[in-house]
């Protein structure tokens, strides 16, 4: 027998937590109990789209602000047609139908610690921070003839110190309706089995009159490294997998900074390194321009574009000499200068007429070569000129035509200027190295905070999959050890691109691609019909973003398998199991103003 309960995804993003409870399923005293999602809400019309893809279910885009918070976020007033979210909205959002469990995921920017205080702490930001409540308020005046038997708030954990204020509405909303809480931190990594470690706050509400017995924590796995979760996926830029699987173009010098940070280090480990001991060695895939291959070896992958000076290999070391009877015995043949020369021929060289070794240019430069005296003669810079002919050439002169000039590095070449000196002479020199004047400034115009430029480990969980991931914000590049496998043919490019540099562990420190942080976050990085992972719009930027916010599925699915069975315990059996207590069977005294049932 199957029992079926419904669930509410209020701020619910792009499905991450409905994906999540819709996959959990248990079995619970001979009966298997599974959640049905009734709708996700949420302001954003591309998570609403996604949404819709990935978990099959309705999504209704709803702005809950109030009018004020509305205007306080946005800075003007709502648009003609706008009005305020009533809680029938809410009834008609889900048909009529009340659900049994609401998971709420209200927007964290202004609580997380990526949000300077001074910002967190505006008009703004707090309109975005009063949703918190807003959402609560909404659904307990929405379900109050069948109230849901339990209701979560999910975050990040500063709610706790920059929304202090408001959790303490929220649970006197919910102890006004005899709830009872239990609030706290966990890892969705060891709840989800992901490939990070993701340290979130959850505040989970129930209602005694409907689960009358524990409700238990859940179970906690072993969280995956980065290796094990993307190394399955191709190679980036793969383009069987999609847009969402292309790499970052970065400007050189920011691939030269990743290469040099050790994996798990970040932006402050280049402050040890001595650049005079680094350079780029470059090395050519398949055996660059010119390169000649080994006969009794496996060939380089033949491109639409193999030719001897391109960036594969397209020559051979042949071992099969043509005999003296084949059609062109003397094809590029070079003689040796002590032994007799073949049959001379009026063709020219490549169809018949040999070359010669000839030894005297080697060993008679500047002692027995019988050129001009000034042949590739250099003068000394202090030192008079000989006499000036007519026809002085470097190469076929008699007399002397270059000059060993000492002025390469004028002094002006690569100056930087203090920022509290006057500056040099302004010159039309348009670059440092020819006179351009550079200076050291100081007003950087960041906060260098801890991960930035940062690389992690292959084999070891990623940091929290955030909303704003890019090497310049946070730590965002891995060190992948699966170098043989590059084949990106727009590797080394000038300008912004993709540069393949070898780090001194051997693996290509390179950026995380979004297909891989949604991977990261537990997403399916293929849609149902098998296609690879879509998201709504053309910007990448947006999609990393709504990625970032994401409730990882995984997580999602441990914490509804630890609710189902409590739920289905409608009679309060006491129920035995190794995992910690969520909320336990006590009621608060919220008129002396006393939380007994916290654990």
């Amino acid at each position: 027998m199957t029992r079926e309960y419904s669930v509410l995804h209020l701020f619910s993003g792009i499905g991450g937590a409905a994906l999540g409870f819709q996959s959990a399923l248990v079995e619970y005293r001979g009966m298997v109990g599974r959640f049905r999602t009734l709708a996700g809400i949420d302001v954003d019309r591309e998570a609403c789209i996604d949404f819709r893809a990935l978990t099959g279910s309705p999504a209704v885009e709803m702005d809950l602000f109030t009018e004020a918070q509305y205007t306080a976020f946005h800075g003007r007033t709502p648009p003609d047609g706008w009005r305020e979210v009533t809680p029938e909205d809410l009834l008609t959002a889900t048909g009529g139908e009340y659900p049994d469990v609401v998971f709420a995921s209200p927007p964290c920017k202004a609580f997380s610690g990526l949000l300077p205080s001074a910002r967190a702490a505006s008009d703004k930001y707090q309109a975005l921070n009063g949703l918190v409540t807003r959402g609560i308020r909404l659904v307990l005046e929405a379900f109050t003839d069948n109230l849901p038997a339990v209701i979560m708030i999910e975050n990040v954990p500063r709610i706790t110190s920059r929304g202090a204020g408001l959790l303490a509405d929220v649970k006197r909303l919910l102890g006004r309706q005899e709830y009872v809480f239990s609030e706290g931190y966990h890892d969705c990594g060891e709840i989800g089995g992901l490939g990070q470690h993701r340290r979130r706050y959850l505040l989970i509400a129930r209602l005694p009159a409907k689960v009358p017995g524990f409700i238990y924590r859940p179970f906690t796995r072993r969280v995956r490294s980065i290796g094990e979760v993307i190394g399955p996926l191709p190679m980036p830029d793969d383009p069987a997998m999609g847009p969402l699987h292309r790499l970052p173009r970065l400007s050189k010098r920011t691939w030269i900074r990743l290469a040099l940070i050790p994996a798990g280090g970040d932006w402050r480990d280049l402050q040890t390194i001595a650049p005079e001991d680094y350079r780029l060695l470059y090395v050519p895939r398949g055996g660059g321009p010119f390169g000649v291959q080994d006969w009794a070896k496996p060939g380089a992958t033949v491109t639409g574009t193999a030719s001897v000076k391109g960036s594969n290999a397209a020559c051979v070391a042949d071992p099969r000499l043509p005999d003296r009877d084949s059609r062109h015995p003397g094809v590029y043949r070079v003689v040796r200068w002590d032994a007799p020369g073949p049959c001379v021929t009026g063709s020219r060289f490549g169809s018949g007429a040999p070359a010669i070794a000839d030894p005297r240019l080697s060993a008679g430069i500047g002692r027995n070569f019988a050129g001009s005296p000034g042949l590739y003669g250099v003068l000394g810079w202090n030192e008079p000129a000989q006499a000036v002919t007519g026809a002085a050439k470097v190469s076929s002169s008699n007399c002397p035509a270059a000059v060993a000039d000492p002025r390469v590095w004028f002094d002006n070449a690569y100056r930087v200027g203090l920022w509290t000196e006057p500056a040099g002479t302004v010159t039309s020199g348009h670059d440092p190295s020819c006179g351009a004047i550079t200076v050291a400034d100081p007003r950087l115009g960041c906060i260098c905070r801890n991960g930035l430029y940062g690389v992690q480990h292959w084999d070891r969980p990623a940091s929290t999959i955030t909303g704003a991931r890019s090497p310049h914000s946070g730590t965002t590049a891995v060190a992948d050890p699966r170098v043989s496998l590059i084949g990106l043919e727009d590797a080394n490019d000038d300008h912004n691109g993709v540069w393949i540099i070898i780090s001194e562990d051997r693996s290509w420190h390179r950026p995380l691609t979004t297909l891989e942080l949604a991977a990261l976050q537990d997403l399916p990085v293929t849609m149902p019909d098998g296609s690879p992972l879509r998201l709504a719009g053309r910007s990448d930027a947006r999609w990393r973003e709504r990625i970032g916010n994401a409730v990882p599925p995984g997580a999602a699915k441990g914490i509804a398998e630890a609710i189902l069975p409590a739920i289905m315990n409608s009679e309060g059996r006491l129920e035995l199991s190794n995992e910690g207590i969520w909320v336990l069977p006590r009621e608060k005294d919220w008129h002396n103003g006393m939380d007994v049932s916290a654990n």
